[in-house]
C-alpha cells in the first residue's frame, strides 16, 4: 500500500507557482506506476521508495528537476540531477504513459535486486612535465626511473608543486627536492604517507 509522507506535501506547497502542478503531476503519475511506492525526503527533496529509490522530483527557482536513480533506464537530456532537462511547463515533460513506464520499470528493476550502473570513473591524463623537470630528470637517470613508474597522480602532485612556486628561486628549490626524493624513490607526500602508516 502506498504511503504519503505529509512532509511532500509541504514541499510542494511550498514550492514555486509554476513548479506546484508540475510536482504534483509527477508525484501522481509515480504512484500510478508503482503503487506501493513509499515517499520520503532525502537531501531536502522528494524522494520515492519501493525496496530502494526508484526517483526523486525537486523543485528550483526557476524550473523543476526529475529523474529515476538507476540512470541507465531514461536516455539522459541532462547531465544535472535530473535526466529530463529543465522542466519549466507540464509541457516539457514526457507522455504520461512513458514516465508510468518508467517507473513500472525502476520498480521492477528493484524488485529483482538491480543495482544502478556505476559511472563510469574520468581519468586524469597524465601530467605536462615542464622543460625545467624534464631536464632535471634526464641528467638523474635513477630519479627518471622512478617518476616514469609512479602513477599519473604522484607525478601531477611534483608537477603542481613545482609549477605552482612563487617565486624563481622557491621553484628552484622545489626541484632540487623533487630530484633527491625521486632518487631515494618517495612520492612528493612521503611524509604524510609515513605519519598515517605509524598511527
Amino acid at each position: 500500500m502506498a504511503k504519503k509522507d505529509p512532509r511532500v506535501d509541504a514541499y510542494i506547497a511550498n514550492a514555486a507557482d509554476f513548479a506546484r502542478p508540475i510536482l504534483k503531476h509527477l508525484r501522481a503519475l509515480i504512484h500510478a506506476g508503482c503503487p506501493e511506492v513509499e515517499e520520503t525526503i532525502k537531501w531536502g527533496f522528494p524522494h520515492f521508495e519501493s525496496k530502494g529509490v526508484l526517483c526523486s522530483m525537486a523543485g528550483f527557482k526557476g524550473h523543476c528537476a526529475f529523474g529515476f536513480w538507476k540512470r541507465q533506464l531514461v536516455p539522459a537530456k541532462s547531465e544535472a540531477m535530473g535526466q529530463f532537462g529543465r522542466i519549466t511547463a507540464l509541457s516539457d515533460l514526457p507522455k504520461d504513459s512513458v514516465i508510468i513506464g518508467y517507473v513500472k520499470e525502476a520498480a521492477r528493476q528493484n524488485e529483482a535486486g538491480i543495482k544502478p550502473a556505476a559511472r563510469p570513473k574520468k581519468v586524469k591524463p597524465a601530467p605536462k612535465v615542464p622543460a625545467d623537470l624534464s631536464m632535471a630528470l634526464k641528467a638523474i637517470p635513477e630519479a627518471e626511473a622512478v617518476f616514469s613508474e609512479f602513477s599519473n597522480t604522484n607525478k601531477r602532485e611534483y608537477v603542481e608543486w613545482i609549477t605552482e612556486a612563487k617565486t624563481p628561486e622557491t621553484r628552484a628549490k622545489r626541484l632540487a627536492t623533487t630530484i633527491e626524493w625521486l632518487r631515494e624513490g618517495k612520492p612528493r607526500n612521503w611524509k604524510y604517507m609515513n605519519r598515517t602508516a605509524t598511527r
